[in-house]
């Protein structure tokens, strides 16, 4: 088997500068917008609410129990 010594590169690479990706993207507000809008998307279609501002109120809520880190 030949190694793909590029591709193993390009990984560890990656690998080194993780932590500091996920620093980045959640310090980005676009991250925030994001998380907020799929937030709201998966609340109106999983969780049966009528008001708009409680959908809201949930979808914040799920956003404070996520984190963006490194795996």
């Amino acid at each position: 088997m030949t190694m793909n010594y590029h591709d193993e590169a390009i990984r560890r690479l990656a690998t080194g500068f993780s932590s500091e990706f996920a620093e980045f993207c959640a310090g980005d507000e676009r991250m925030h917008e994001m998380f907020m809008m799929l937030a709201d998307e998966f609340v109106e279609q999983n969780i049966p609410i009528v008001k708009e501002d409680d959908i809201t109120d949930v979808a914040c809520e799920l956003i404070m129990n996520v984190t963006v880190t490194k795996v």
